[in-house]
């Protein structure tokens, strides 16, 4: 049974955010001001040339607060504009106020650190109480534990939910190619670690705080592919870019480079806010011939694919994996996954292919070919397997067998109505049932999205008994896949799971069914499992234990695992998640992802290893994982203590 969509027809989706999917064309865009003399004006002025907000100062670049130097300690007067000049529905959604850029919250000069920390409070405090959605923080040096200490003091007093966007520059300005002609020494870390570091200090200080993202500050300089993949991974909020990026295209209107293109469109996909610095450069082109390009961008970017259509609204949206096993599924559960256009083409392409090879073309009207289809659900696999027998011309046998009594209800209607004496309904577990004639072929769908966490093994070999000697089933192989990932997104989720009567990390200890989106994965996917139909062997042991080795370009942070599969249906015929190979159009399995408790940074050319179990008894089966390297993690759900799949 496929696993896309656990909680499909339990629940409805959560509300996706504006222009969320990827496939959008509308680019939501802001104008970033040094000062404005004029609020109203300047709001005025943005909306003309086309922007959504405008990002600004909530007090005057040059108005530095003393707080302990006379004569200013005693200055008289409003400390900066009152809140009346706008409304306060212009202040909750059109402003996106800048703290003071001078603010110093880590300097070593105490003065100078205690004059920031007030006027730091100061700022926040009057931009809660004007209502603004969000702050833009710069993030002036590599360590902030003090500025992250006030902000954290600030997110935790009860303020309302502005999101604080921290202001890093994709590349630092001092490893700028001219700043590194005269730069003889080489520097302490890779240019592309540096600024990325610098974020990752303050976000761990502020304990992944959710309302703390990242507005990115794009140059002209790019670091490597994997590097900006690398930020795919982060809280990305907004990209802020100088009006001097843009190049002049024959017609003197402002374009960027292809590579800066490619980047924006990574950014879009993940819904980043573009917010627009800096003078017209463009001869007498106006500030709204920078946001047409940005609309044209956003208008040319890739249409979604089937897939993306079908997952919209469920991007990184954490699901239970199915227990088929345990649970009788809903009508709703099995009409989405009837609904893949790709997967039951591909069962009924094999199941031909395989009466092709069985029944000779001289056999084709006395060979009739037994077929058992095990969690026959709503019949699907049923009338696949009829569609095929009439496409080769072959002769079958049908039994349908399905315990779940609510969907025998709809597969009897089916025999009545339509399939007749040539299928037969059974309504057991497959494990418990012997079929009556030996049967030459076993086709079910059974897979989870890590292949064998629907307890497809354990079902198929209790079913084996019923097969000839040289039988067939379809799927006759499936691999299970896992690759380290890195997602700030993912694990805040999880760790927003956390329940009273449970263990408290069991949240971390608990596998996932999820629509990867907001994430890096740091290399490629390994295989991890493997389970072959008919089983080759004796033992019925369904154990296994891997240890897998991952090597890792860039420095980040580890989350998790995401974990996907392969399938092998019959021949050359078969159905993946693995994003390498992915079936096209195919939608009813997501990925699964195995977070971990705490997030183990590493360094660029470091190797991550996992060392990864399925346990199994009569009872249950679980997985246990923990990370050997770079460093060490705490075993996860050992004994299976947070999450067990019921046999």
């Amino acid at each position: 049974m496929a696993a896309a969509m656990a909680a499909a027809a339990a629940a409805s989706p959560p509300p996706p955010a504006p222009g969320a999917g990827g496939g959008a064309a509308r680019v939501s865009a802001g104008r970033e001001l040094s000062c404005a003399a004029e609020v109203g004006a300047a709001l005025g002025s943005a909306a003309r040339h086309g922007f959504d907000f405008l990002c600004l100062p909530l007090f005057h670049p040059r108005a530095r607060r003393e707080r302990s130097r006379e004569p200013a300690a005693q200055r008289a007067g409003p400390a900066t504009r009152a809140d009346l000049l706008l409304c306060g529905r212009d202040w909750n959604t059109l402003v996106v106020g800048k703290v003071s850029p001078w603010i110093r919250a880590d300097s070593p000069l105490e003065h100078e650190r205690r004059n920031s920390e007030a006027a730091l409070a100061q700022e926040l405090d009057f931009g809660a109480y004007l209502g603004v959605p969000a702050f833009l923080l710069p993030l002036p040096q590599a360590q902030n534990p003090n500025l992250a200490r006030l902000l954290c003091a600030h997110l935790h007093s009860g303020h309302h939910s502005a999101m604080v966007w921290v202001r890093v520059p994709l590349v630092a300005p001092e490893d700028a190619r001219e700043d590194l002609v005269e730069n003889e020494e080489p520097p302490e870390e890779p240019p592309e670690e540096k600024t990325w570091l610098w974020w990752h200090n303050f976000r761990t200080l502020c304990d992944y705080n959710k309302r703390v993202g990242v507005a990115l500050e794009v140059g002209p300089d790019l670091p490597s592919g994997a590097a900006v993949s690398r930020w795919l991974g982060e809280p990305v909020k907004a990209a802020i870019l100088p009006t001097s990026l843009f190049l002049t295209n024959k017609k003197g209107f402002p374009v960027l480079s292809r590579p800066h293109q490619r980047l924006l469109g990574r950014l879009l996909k993940l819904d980043v806010q573009v917010v627009l610095w800096g003078a017209p450069r463009h001869g007498s082109k106006p500030l709204s011939a920078y946001l047409q390009y940005l609309e044209h961008l956003g208008q040319h970017r890739p249409p979604p694919s089937a897939y993306e259509l079908f997952a919209r609204g469920y991007e990184d949206y954490l699901q239970s994996p199915l227990q088929p096993l345990m649970d009788n599924l809903e009508s709703q559960t099995y009409e989405v996954f009837e609904k893949d256009p790709v997967k039951y083409s591909q069962y009924q392409q094999a199941i031909y292919q395989c009466l092709l090879d069985r029944v000779p073309e001289e056999e084709k009207e006395t060979n009739v070919q037994v077929v058992l289809v095990l969690g026959a659900g709503r019949g699907p696999l049923v009338n696949a397997t009829l569609r095929a027998a009439r496409q080769a011309g072959r002769h079958v046998r049908l039994y349908a067998v399905e315990k779940n009594p609510n969907a025998v209800v709809t597969l009897e209607s089916w025999q009545y109505e339509e399939w007749g004496a040539q299928v037969r309904v059974v309504a057991q577990d497959m494990r418990d049932w012997r079929c009556p004639e030996p049967a030459d072929l076993l086709v079910s769908e059974l897979l989870g999205s890590f292949g064998d966490n629907e307890l497809c093994p354990e079902c198929l070999d209790g079913a084996q008994p019923c097969l000839k000697a040289d039988g067939v089933s379809i799927p006759c192989s499936y691999t299970s896949f896992l690759a380290p990932i890195s997602s700030s997104k993912l694990y805040n989720e999880v760790r927003g799971c956390r329940e009273r009567d449970r263990h408290p990390e069991a949240q971390f200890e608990t596998p996932y069914v999820v629509r990867l989106h907001n994430f890096h994965q740091l290399a490629p996917p390994q295989p991890c499992f493997s389970f072959q139909h008919p089983r080759p062997e004796a033992s019925g042991d369904n154990s296994r234990y891997r240890c897998l080795s991952f090597r890792v370009e860039v420095g980040t942070v580890l989350h998790g695992f995401a974990g996907y599969f392969e399938t092998q249906l019959y021949g050359h015929i078969g159905l993946s998640i693995r994003p390498e190979t992915h079936s096209p159009g195919m939608f009813s399995w997501f990925p699964i992802f195995f977070p971990i408790k705490q997030p183990v940074p590493v360094r660029a050319g470091e190797t991550v290893s996992v060392a990864f179990w399925r346990c199994a008894t009569p009872k249950k089966v679980w997985y246990e994982w923990a990370v050997t390297s770079p460093a060490c993690s705490a075993l996860h759900n050992p004994t299976g203590r947070s999450y067990t799949i019921g046999l």
